[in-house]
C-alpha cells in the first residue's frame, strides 16, 4: 500500500479522474477498470492513506445496512400500515455490494473476507405498547417479502434474555418491550475493505494513484472536457490536467468541488455538517453478553443518522461494543478539514436553500445544541436506557466521522434537509458527484452503478452488460419477489464471504 504520493509524473490528460480515496471512488475505479482496462484512470486522495475519512472503521457504525434493524426505513403511514418499499430497496442494494465483493475475492483482487465482513445479527428493539405494536406490524409486513424471511419477533422476556442478555439484565419482568432478530446481518469494516481495493488498484492495475494530492478546482472547457487544478501537498506544487470524465467522491468536500464545476445541476445545494461521537467499551465480559447490532427508535426531532444503537464491532480482529451516535457540531466538512469549510460554502446560489432549511428545522438545531452540550455523565444516562448497570469506567468517548447533510432547493420551504445518499450528474454525463450520508458505504456498489448508467448508458446496455452480469449476477433483476434467486445469491455470497450466520 503506497503511503506517499505516487512518484510517476502526472499525465496531461486522463479519461477518468476520481476524487477521494474512500469506498465510493475505489469502487467506481475497480468497476471501470474491469469494464475497460484500457481506460486511463487516476485517483487523487488528499491524505496519506485510503479511507481516512468517512470510510474509516471508527468513523461509521460498520452496519451492513440491509434494513433489517433500521426502523426509519419502514415508516408507518397515516392509515396505520407499514411501508417497506425503502427497506426492500436498501436490502437489494446491499445484496449487490456482497456480490461485487464476492467477485473481487473470486478474482483474488482482495483476500481474507473476515478482515472486513463478519456475521452479526441485526435487531430492532422498542419500548412501550405503542412501539411494540408498530414493531409487530412491521415484522408481519416485512416477513411477507422474500428479503426478510427468517426475521424473528418476540415480546417474551426469556427469549429476549437469550438474544440480548446485556440489555435485559436488571429489567423488570413487567416492562413492555419487543425485538426482532435477523441472523443474516453483518458488521463491515469499510476502511479495511477500501484499502484492500485501493491496494489492488495501486499495485496491480494501470490505475494511477496519487496520495497527498488535493483537487482544488474543476472548470469546464469549450470542447466539453474538464480542467482540474491539482495541488501536491507534499511538495507544495500545483499542476493542471484535463479529463473526459470526473467523479467527485470526496465526502464533505464533494459539495464545494461540485459547486466549482458551475454545472446547473449544482445550483441550490448546500451542506450542514454534523459530527458524531460513540461510547465504546473493550471489556470482554460485556462483549460476551452482546453479540448483535441493536437499533431502536430515534428521539423526537433527532435526524435519522442519530438513531440510538448498541453494536458489536469487529475491527482488525478485535471485538468492541459501541453505543451512540451522539451528535456534535463543527464547521468542518471533513474530520481533517478546515473550520472555514461551512462559511466558505455559502454563496448566492444556495443562501436561500440554507436559510429555508434552517428556518424549517429549528427543533433539529435545538437538538444539536443539546447534544453538543452533553457531558459524559449525561451520555452514560442514555446508555443506561439500554444497559441498566453500565459503569462509567468501562466506557470511553470516541469521536466518529464528520458528515455533511445535503440541503436542496425546495419551492415551498426554500431549502430542505435530505438525509439519504444522492448522485448528482450533469446533462452530458461527464461529471458526477456523490452527496449525502446514510446508508452510504453499504450501498456503494449500487450508487456507482447508478453513475455508470447515467454517464455511460450506451456502454452499460451493450458492450459492458455481459461483464456487469459476471461481476453482479443479479444485475438488472429484483430479488424481493424471486425466492429461488434470493436463496441462490445469498448462498453464493455466504460462501465467498465466509459468513457464518
Amino acid at each position: 500500500m503506497p503511503t506517499s504520493a505516487n512518484h510517476k509524473p502526472l499525465q496531461a490528460h486522463y479519461d477518468v479522474v476520481l476524487i477521494g480515496g474512500g469506498i465510493m471512488s475505489v469502487t467506481l475505479g475497480t468497476l471501470l477498470h474491469e469494464l475497460d482496462p484500457k481506460l486511463k484512470i487516476v485517483i487523487f486522495e488528499r491524505l496519506g492513506r485510503f479511507a481516512r475519512e468517512s470510510s474509516a472503521a471508527w468513523n461509521n457504525a460498520g452496519t451492513g445496512h440491509s434494513a433489517f434493524c433500521e426502523l426509519n426505513y419502514t415508516p408507518e403511514k397515516k392509515d396505520g400500515s407499514i411501508d417497506i418499499s425503502k427497506a426492500e430497496s436498501i436490502a437489494e442494494q446491499f445484496e449487490i455490494s456482497k456480490q461485487f465483493w464476492s467477485y473481487l475475492l473470486s478474482k483474488k483482487y482482495i483476500n481474507n473476507p473476515k478482515d472486513f465482513i463478519n456475521s452479526c445479527p441485526h435487531m430492532s428493539l422498542v419500548f412501550g405498547e405503542h412501539d411494540v405494536e408498530f414493531l409487530r406490524k412491521r415484522h408481519e409486513k416485512m416477513t411477507q417479502s422474500e428479503l426478510f424471511k427468517g426475521m424473528e419477533f418476540s415480546t417474551d422476556h426469556e427469549k429476549l434474555r437469550e438474544w440480548i442478555p446485556l440489555i435485559m439484565a436488571k429489567r423488570k419482568d413487567n416492562e413492555v418491550l419487543a425485538a426482532t432478530k435477523m441472523d443474516l446481518g453483518t458488521d463491515v469494516n469499510f476502511g479495511t475493505l477500501t484499502r484492500k481495493m485501493g491496494h489492488f488498484l495501486a499495485e496491480h492495475s494501470n490505475v494511477d494513484v496519487y496520495l497527498y494530492h488535493d483537487v482544488k478546482d474543476i472548470d469546464p472547457m469549450a470542447d466539453g472536457k474538464w480542467s482540474l487544478k491539482i495541488k501536491d501537498r507534499m511538495h507544495a506544487k500545483s499542476s493542471q490536467l484535463t479529463a473526459d470524465f470526473v467523479f467527485i467522491g470526496a465526502g464533505g468536500y464533494a459539495l464545494p468541488l461540485l459547486d466549482s464545476s458551475d454545472i446547473p445541476e449544482s445550483a441550490g445545494y448546500g451542506g450542514f455538517p454534523v459530527s458524531g461521537q460513540w461510547l465504546v467499551t473493550h471489556n470482554p465480559e460485556l462483549i460476551a453478553k452482546h453479540q448483535a447490532k441493536v437499533y431502536t427508535q430515534a428521539s423526537v426531532d433527532a435526524p435519522p443518522m442519530s438513531v440510538p444503537h448498541l453494536d458489536l464491532r469487529i475491527i482488525d480482529g478485535q471485538k468492541a461494543l459501541l453505543f451512540g451516535p451522539f451528535a456534535g457540531f463543527s464547521t468542518k466538512f471533513l474530520k481533517e478539514g478546515s473550520y472555514l469549510d461551512l462559511p466558505d460554502s455559502v454563496n448566492r446560489k444556495n443562501i436561500k436553500s440554507l436559510f429555508g432549511a434552517w428556518w424549517h428545522n429549528l427543533p433539529l438545531t435545538k437538538y444539536l445544541v443539546q447534544q453538543v452540550a452533553m457531558t459524559k455523565v449525561q451520555r452514560m444516562q442514555h446508555l443506561r436506557e439500554f444497559v441498566k448497570d453500565a459503569r462509567e469506567e468501562d466506557w470511553e468517548l470516541k469521536v466518529a466521522g464528520q458528515r455533511v447533510q445535503i440541503i436542496k432547493k425546495n419551492d415551498e420551504q426554500g431549502g430542505k434537509l435530505e438525509f439519504g445518499t444522492e448522485v448528482v450528474v450533469n446533462k452530458k454525463g461527464t461529471i458526477a458527484s456523490l452527496l449525502g450520508a446514510s446508508p452510504g458505504a453499504s450501498t456503494a456498489v449500487y450508487a456507482m452503478l447508478q453513475v455508470l448508467e447515467k454517464c455511460f448508458p450506451e456502454k452499460v446496455h451493450h458492450e459492458w452488460k455481459e461483464k456487469l452480469t459476471e461481476m453482479i449476477p443479479t444485475y438488472g433483476q429484483k430479488l424481493a419477489d424471486n425466492p429461488e434467486l434470493t436463496k441462490h445469491i445469498r448462498d453464493y455470497t455466504k460462501d465467498k464471504l465466509k459468513l457464518d450466520y
